[in-house]
């Protein structure tokens, strides 16, 4: 019952939905090769964590809106990753700058008319699960990246504060 209230899923990106921080770990500007593989300026492979592209899928085809919210200074690049990943067709929303999370979680708010009650958050860093949960949003610690278990244990904790 709690899933129906469910409207909107908000993911970080660095070390939540990829491995690394896109303003420190990786070159941009990104580029697909004709295989298909990632590489930034210096040619190093990037990836994202290998459950993700299912999970953005299956998110979008259960009719979930999501979106994203990340704290980088690296916008251009995190905007272009998430095109070459193919992902811009799932996140309806893009809150990508410095700042506090608050800031991102109040304009996806503004923009969605969705409640702060009705969101899941998944990051990996607690300082940004404190203040979006301060909010009102179930936010869900990730500590090696977004994986189906994780997932679960969002969805499962977001029925139980729903009760």
């Amino acid at each position: 019952m709690g899933l129906d209230k469910l409207k909107l899923i908000v993911f970080d990106l660095d070390y939540t939905l990829w491995p690394f921080w896109v303003d420190t770990h990786v070159s941009p500007p990104f580029k697909k090769r004709s295989d298909g593989m990632i590489i930034d300026s210096v040619g190093s492979k990037i990836s994202c964590y290998p459950e993700v592209p299912d999970i953005l899928k299956s998110l979008d085809e259960q009719g979930f809106t999501l979106a994203v919210a990340s704290r980088t200074s690296e916008i251009k690049g995190a905007r272009q990753l998430i095109e070459l990943f193919g992902w811009d067709k799932y996140f309806s929303y893009k809150e990508i700058f410095p700042g506090k999370k608050v800031t991102h979680f109040n304009k996806i708010k503004t923009q969605s008319n969705v409640d702060f009650c009705d969101m899941i958050f998944f990051d990996d860093e607690q300082r940004n699960i404190r203040d979006v949960s301060a909010l009102g949003v179930t936010s869900i610690f990730v500590t090696n990246g977004v994986c189906k278990s994780v997932i679960e244990e969002g969805i499962n904790r977001f029925q139980e504060n729903r009760k």
